[in-house]
């Protein structure tokens, strides 16, 4: 068995993530981890909360609140809607860990003794205004390339190019507005990520198997313009991990955090430290899993992520890695992927316009979204989310075909043979056929899943959901039922015994169906089937079982049009 490393993007601290946000990484993640783990591999399955700078502080001013305290109580509602949605991380933890203050300070300090670090005098934009200086983000103004008047002091999201804030045409502050701003002197240290482009440019051409959507994104930032530039990896914050190298002073940088990003990417080894520290083990325990010296050597590292998350994945973090001169675990998979739109638009926090985490929950169980999100997860181009769309989905996948044979098969059976299985007649050309068909579709949903490929995953499930159906309809059991009650009670058994298959089969994307169904057949074997025919005779003539409350429960067209209204947002 496999062992299996795996990391999602972590959200960032300031505010409840919306449904895009949520398929752009976690849940794909979970869904993976969940199938891994149900093959019997190993998983470590890991995820934070990014809380580090200017928009925590920001945040947290709004809220009126310290902001550790802020971040403190973010966390909670954060680590309460991941469970929601039964996101079911080994550990969700923190970058304000003193575990990650640690570790991020002992990378800048290898890095250091490496020459990849450089300090910088530099020239950055101080708000009068707002007090302070401003990092790149937080200063809008007119990209000078395209002409886009929204573009950040980093990176213009039209046109994606790399920004210094002194770039931009009529700069201001994305705090206030405030147009008071002066250039000042400061100094700051830099990853000499341009030492490292040749070797990061071999290392990612090695890697064959990557989407393209990973490689282009990369090979972007390597070679488009001036190619791979060294960052700041330090602000002039007070909230943040302070600079030090290692256990010791930064000379010069006195009163200096570390920035976000660099700190960010490191929390995914500091989380498995804390979740050691949780478990009450030692360190070894999650070095076997980072350290290459340590046991890792034969891990499989894979992250999930959005595009935008891409170039920091695929060569900031890495950078930090190899330049460390350290045995640590360099990324084996990026799985990353497009946006989800809504409905005609984008999501938008300032609008309230689509549908939010906690909105979600209130309104549907979590495996409605999950089953949809999944379903239609935008792994080669831009999804978009619709009322309609949603509302088909569920009603025809969850509630006709899935929904439907369990209730058909349980209830049928309770009427003419009680809540037992039945016993009498044989398996006969019929069910040879229906389970050639489902080996078939099993071996491309594990090949699907295996390969990461999400949609093609959950189509090749709901055809294992529907050859049930075509074989009940067709078998007809409470027609046959009035002249041949034992073969009427082979069907039933069979049907049982799919039913309990697809609790199965299903965990990874409708995990809480999942474990109503295996409850209704009255079975902890959720075991994955290797036999396709022994795993369809797990439950025995008089196995009890019952009857489930209805599955999925169908959306009304009034329902989708009151959903619709609520989050279409203003203007």
């Amino acid at each position: 068995m496999a062992r299996i490393l795996i990391t999602s993007a972590i959200p960032y601290i300031n505010g409840i993530k919306h449904l895009g946000n949520l398929v752009g990484s976690q849940l794909p993640a979970d869904a993976y981890a969940r199938f891994m783990r149900a093959r019997g591999h190993e998983v470590m399955f890991i995820c934070a909360t990014d809380e580090h700078g200017t928009p925590a502080e920001l945040a947290a001013a709004k809220a009126g609140k310290p902001v550790a305290e802020f971040c403190a109580d973010m966390w909670v509602v954060q680590k309460g809607l991941s469970d929601g949605f039964r996101l079911s991380f080994d550990h969700f933890g923190r970058s304000s860990s003193d575990r990650n203050h640690k570790l991020t300070q002992y990378f800048a300090g290898k890095l250091a003794e490496n020459d990849l670090i450089e300090e910088v005098s530099e020239k950055q934009v101080y708000s009068n205004a707002d007090g302070r200086f401003l990092p790149d983000r937080y200063i809008e103004g007119t990209c000078p390339n395209c002409g886009y008047e929204h573009a950040r002091g980093d990176q213009c999201e039209n046109c994606t190019k790399q920004l210094d804030p002194t770039d931009l045409i009529n700069p201001r502050s994305a705090v206030s507005g405030s147009t008071d701003l002066e250039v000042r002197k400061t100094r700051h240290l830099y990853l000499r990520q341009s030492k490292l482009k040749d070797r990061l440019d071999q290392w990612i051409d090695s890697k064959k198997d990557w989407p393209i959507l990973t490689t282009s994104i990369a090979k972007k930032w390597l070679h488009d313009g001036d190619g791979l530039r060294d960052r700041g990896i330090t602000r002039d914050l007070d909230w943040g991990v302070p600079v030090m190298k290692g256990d010791k002073p930064w000379p010069g940088m006195e009163g200096k955090v570390f920035y976000v990003w660099f700190d960010a990417p490191i929390e995914y080894i500091a989380a498995t430290a804390e979740w050691a520290d949780a478990n009450g083990l030692d360190d070894a325990a999650w070095q076997r899993w980072w350290r290459t010296d340590k046991g890792a050597d034969d891990v499989r590292y894979v992250q999930f992520m959005g595009k935008d998350n891409v170039p920091f994945h695929t060569l900031s973090f890495p950078a930090t890695i190899m330049g460390s001169g350290a045995p640590w675990k360099l990324v084996d998979y990026i799985k990353s992927f497009n946006y989800l739109n809504y409905d005609g638009g984008q999501f938008s926090t300032s609008q309230g316009r689509g549908v939010f985490m906690d909105q979600a929950l209130e309104i549907l169980p979590a495996d409605y979204w999950r089953w949809w999100l999944l379903s239609h997860v935008p792994e080669n181009s831009d999804s978009e989310f619709t009322w309609e769309n949603f509302q088909a989905s569920v009603n025809k996948d969850l509630a006709d075909v899935l929904g439907n044979f369990v209730s058909r098969v349980t209830k049928f059976c309770r009427s003419k043979f009680g809540e037992a299985v039945p016993e009498g007649g044989a398996y006969g050309k019929a069910e040879a056929t229906v389970t050639a068909e489902i080996a078939t579709r099993l071996e491309a949903y594990e090949g699907h899943m295996e390969a990461i490929e999400l949609r093609k995953a959950t189509s090749e499930l709901r055809a294992i959901w529907v050859a049930g159906n075509e074989y009940l309809q067709a078998a007809a059991p409470w027609a046959l039922f009035k002249t041949d009650p034992d073969a009427a009670a082979a069907i039933v058994r069979f049907a049982l015994n799919l039913i309990r298959l697809y609790g199965v089969l299903s965990s990874p994307f409708i995990p809480d169906a999942s474990t109503a169904i295996l409850a209704a057949m009255q079975t902890k074997d959720d075991s994955w089937p290797t036999d396709l025919d022994a795993a369809l005779n797990t439950l025995p003539a008089g196995h009890a079982f019952s009857v489930p409350d209805v599955l999925f429960a169908k959306i009304t067209d009034e329902a989708r049009e009151d959903m619709q209204a609520r989050f279409a947002g203003q203007g």
